[in-house]
Order: structure tokens, then C-alpha cells, then sequence
């Protein structure tokens, strides 16, 4: 497979509907300090990594949780000896660690060399990831967060007082009624050439199989995971940018150049692309190409860029 090497600029927006796409530790969705709500990279790469782990079983996914015999999460170090057996050390030292077998093992996972990791086990490796995702910020007019109690259908725990064990408990829930998370992204495979150098010609570094890969994820790793505070959340749109391959050139977060408008307009959602259709034109001759994936049964487009290789499905 040929190596990947043109750098990219885009955005994942992901529509949430009476749901709870990245709560915090109180269980409700995360809000900036002035109320609008925002979702972590973190939890959108979560999203990526797992329909990975899912569609493409022979592919490694390092950093995702998997429990050992006893059902506890398993340490750094365990993950790695599952997947890769015990850690190379050098001819006659036992304590010495192989640093850069480690790292061409790590890099043979797919999610490793998308978005790099900091390897704080039994060495310490940091790989410097070609794709960078910004923290989501719903672009929606409104913020409205609202919680509801519920019942289990247990009693409270034992030990308590026996007029508390005629009660089941009660807990709560909280959910966002309508959001649309623009996450920003930027790919630069040359992230990963210092460490590839270092490592020789055995180093896996992007390859247009992985970002045919990566590309699907992004398009649809939130509609793929369900669960319970999830359920209603969906890939609502992809814009892929690439640029030509000795392009210099860099973008501004597409956060500011996409516009979701107040209103809809015959049942879907309008998003306006003048700002992004007016940087895209004026830095036309270092495009190689401009795809957007959008789910045309929720919304549509205004002001839509020239040249654009434009892809409507449904979820």
C-alpha cells in the first residue's frame, strides 16, 4: 500500500438528540464556563477506535479497555503483552528494553499511528500522532440540559437500615435535548517521519489503507457505538480537505467557517459554508481535492464550494 503523505484539514460534526454524548464525572453533558456545551476529543476518538475495533478485527487497537481473568481493566503493561508477548530486551541484559521494538510494535496498531501515544509502561515512548481532533463545541442555537429521576429495580444495599431496604433505589439521568458537535481535525503524516527514521525501514507510518479507514470511522463511528447515554447520537457530516502534497499551506479551525443556521428548512437542518467555500477558492491551487459526506436525510447544505465531491447517504 502506498504511503500517505498529503496533509488534510476537516471537521466531523455529530448530531446528539435528547441524548448525553460526553458527560462529565456528574454524569451531565460538559459545558464551557459561558453554558455552551462541548464534547472532548477524547470521546470522539473513542468513537473511531472502537467501529475500528469492531469492522476491522485484524487490525490492532491499542488504547481501548479489554478486562483480564478477573474482569479488571488491564494495565499499560498487560495490553502490551497480550498483544505483542513479553517486552524484547537486549542480548545479555535482562533489564534492558528494546526501545525501538516497542515502538515498531506500537506502530503497527492502527490507532497508534493515527493518533500517536504516550507510553508511560515499562519504558516510556511518545509517538507523535498525524491526527489531530480539537474538543467538539455545539453549534446549535440553543444548550438545553435537563436530568430525570430513575428507579432501579434493586434495594438499597444491604447493610443499610432495614426501613431503607423496603425502598429500591433511585437515581438520575441527564441528557442534552439538541446539540450538533463540530469537531476540527487536522492530519500531518509528517508527525511520524522523525520516529520512522529512527526506527528503520521496518517503521509503519500511514498508508492509504489506513486513511481509507480512519476516513470511515470518522464518518461513522458515532452512529455505529449505542448505548444507554448515546443512543441518539450520529455522524451528521464529514468535510475532508487534502491538500496537494508539497503544500505548505495551513487552516484556520473550520469551527469558524461553518455556520448551522437557526431555523430549519423543510425538516432538515441548513448549514451555511460561505466562509469555508471563500478560504477554499482562495487557496484553491494547493487543493488536491474536497469531499463531504452528509446524511441528506437530516440536513443540507447552502453555499456549497465549487469542486466538491459531495456524498449523501442516509444513517
Amino acid at each position: 500500500m502506498a504511503e500517505f503523505k498529503n496533509r488534510v484539514f476537516g471537521c466531523a460534526i455529530i448530531k446528539a438528540i435528547n441524548s448525553n454524548y460526553n458527560a462529565d464525572f456528574s454524569g451531565q453533558p460538559r459545558t464551557l464556563p459561558s453554558g455552551v456545551v462541548y464534547a472532548t476529543d477524547k470521546a470522539f476518538k473513542y468513537t473511531v477506535k472502537n467501529y475500528l475495533k469492531d469492522v476491522y478485527p485484524e487490525e490492532h487497537i491499542f488504547y481501548f479497555k479489554s478486562l483480564n481473568e478477573s474482569l479488571n481493566p488491564r494495565s499499560l503493561d498487560e495490553r502490551y503483552k497480550l498483544i505483542f508477548g513479553e517486552y524484547p530486551k537486549a542480548k545479555g541484559k535482562k533489564d534492558n528494553i528494546v526501545k525501538t521494538e516497542v515502538a515498531k510494535n506500537l506502530l503497527s496498531c492502527l490507532d497508534v499511528r493515527c493518533f500517536g501515544a504516550t507510553f508511560a509502561g515499562a519504558t516510556n515512548i511518545s509517538v507523535h500522532g498525524p491526527v489531530q481532533v480539537n474538543h467538539g463545541v455545539n453549534i446549535w442555537k440553543e444548550n438545553n440540559i435537563y436530568t430525570e429521576q430513575i428507579i432501579s429495580p434493586f434495594s438499597n444495599k444491604a447493610d443499610d437500615a432495614d426501613a431503607e431496604k423496603g425502598n429500591t433505589t433511585i437515581g438520575r439521568q441527564s441528557k442534552l435535548e439538541e446539540g450538533h458537535y463540530l469537531h476540527h481535525f487536522s492530519i500531518n503524516p509528517g508527525n511520524l517521519s522523525e520516529l520512522a527514521y529512527i526506527i528503520g525501514e521496518e517503521a509503519r507510518t500511514l498508508n492509504t489503507d489506513d486513511i481509507n479507514k480512519l476516513k470511515e470511522g470518522l464518518r461513522r463511528g458515532a452512529t455505529w457505538y449505542d448505548s444507554a447515554s448515546k443512543a441518539g447520537c450520529e455522524n451528521e457530516m464529514l468535510v475532508w480537505v487534502q491538500l496537494k502534497e508539497d503544500s505548505k499551506k495551513v487552516f484556520p479551525s473550520f469551527a469558524t467557517l461553518i455556520h448551522l443556521m437557526d431555523e430549519k428548512k423543510e425538516g432538515k437542518y441548513v448549514y451555511d459554508f460561505a466562509s469555508l467555500k471563500s478560504l477554499l477558492e482562495e487557496n484553491a491551487a494547493d487543493i488536491e481535492k474536497v469531499e463531504i459526506y452528509l446524511d441528506k436525510s437530516a440536513c443540507d447544505i447552502i453555499n456549497l464550494p465549487q469542486n466538491v465531491n459531495l456524498t449523501q447517504y442516509d444513517i
